[in-house]
């Protein structure tokens, strides 16, 4: 084994000491050093942290169907978080969504990657060929009224949740993917022997023969056989997906879970490969997000007005919440975490379609 090899291994095996560090490290700094103005104390420091419950619960649920957090934490702040305490102006919403979805998806793609239910080789595919329509979905967000987003991201979805029911999830939960679990391990009894590479945790490994059909076996010995064919229509959702996600930063993960799996992606490595191609693009959109708004004489986002009372809570929760993600995904029943989408999806919708109607009334 190569000395890269050995400290990717050693980084995948003590990643939650470098994930929940990171937090920690974060909230260190906020407090320490972040502009709050006029604000201070315990009593600002202390005072949304009932956030943090609702964080992890939504960045539990979002991580473990493959999904970017801003498709739950945004409706949250918008509908229920001004019950509880104040409205928010979009500008807020954005950037509170932004910070804790660029964590969540951080701690959760490592996870998934530790699992071993990450095709990488398809993530990168797919990152390369969303990344110009997220470009210019966020450059889109500064001039499109934005009743007319949520409306056109309402139709998305409930597309989304249609196709979903339809599909059948099982294909990566057969009985051919469950045919050995020896995870390649040579002198075993099995039909075959299985990819087990020394970089990885556990039996994990992967081998793609000559006619591109791939064999993956994750951490707990379990293999899942596949092809990566299917780019075309994978391209033309991830397109799609990819100006959603530019415009609010979520799209690409919901509408790309759907071409995955009907290109007979298995589920659970589609979920896994999902996190990085969400994950990258949340990245890239929020740097637009911050920076980009001069380019089409819109706004950009301000530090200073950050509430950071709020992120010290939100951040740990969808760190926690990534890190639960891939153990819930892999003892989930396919069909629960079918209807769990294809119900989040409506939900979503149906919120998205009554803010749409007040921005045309």
């Amino acid at each position: 084994m190569s000395s890269y090899d050995r400290a990717v291994k050693a980084f995948l095996k003590y990643q939650h000491v470098f994930v929940f560090a990171a937090p920690l490290l974060f909230i260190a700094g906020v407090v320490g050093f972040a502009p709050t103005g006029d604000a201070g104390g315990a009593g600002y420091w202390l005072e949304y942290w009932w956030l943090f419950p609702f964080f992890l619960l939504g960045a539990t649920i979002v991580n473990t169907v493959g999904i970017s957090g801003s498709a739950l934490f945004v409706p949250f702040l918008i509908f229920i978080f001004p019950l509880l305490a104040h409205p928010l102006e979009p500008e807020t919403l954005v950037k509170v969504g932004l910070i804790s979805e660029a964590f969540g998806l951080s701690s959760s793609s490592i996870a998934f990657i530790r699992y071993g239910l990450v095709d990488r080789r398809l993530a990168l595919a797919l990152v390369l060929g969303g990344v110009p329509f997220v470009v210019g979905g966020a450059l889109l967000s500064f001039v499109i009224p934005e009743w007319v987003f949520h409306g056109l991201l309402a139709l998305a979805l409930i597309t989304a949740a249609y196709l979903l029911f339809r599909i059948d999830l099982e294909h990566g939960d057969s009985a051919e993917g469950e045919a050995a679990t020896d995870g390649g391990h040579p002198g075993e009894a099995s039909s075959e022997n299985l990819p087990d590479d020394s970089d990885k945790l556990g039996p994990a490994g992967v081998h793609t023969n000559d006619e591109g059909r791939v064999t993956r076996v994750d951490r707990e010995g379990e293999d899942y056989r596949y092809s990566r064919s299917g780019y075309l229509e994978r391209f033309g959702t991830y397109s799609v997906g990819g100006v959603f996600q530019g415009l609010a930063g979520f799209g690409i993960g919901e509408l790309g879970i759907i071409s995955m799996l009907r290109t007979k992606v298995p589920v659970r490595v589609a979920i896994g490969t999902n996190h990085i191609v969400v994950a990258t693009t949340a990245i890239i959109a929020s740097l637009v997000h911050v920076f980009g708004g001069g380019l089409v004489g819109g706004h950009s986002l301000s530090l200073a007005s950050t509430p950071w009372n709020m992120v010290v809570f939100t951040v740990p929760a969808t760190v926690t919440g990534g890190q639960v993600a891939p153990y819930v995904s892999a003892a989930l029943d396919t069909d629960t975490i079918k209807s769990g989408v294809g119900g989040l999806f409506a939900i979503i919708a149906t919120a998205l379609f009554v803010m749409a109607s007040g921005g045309v009334l």
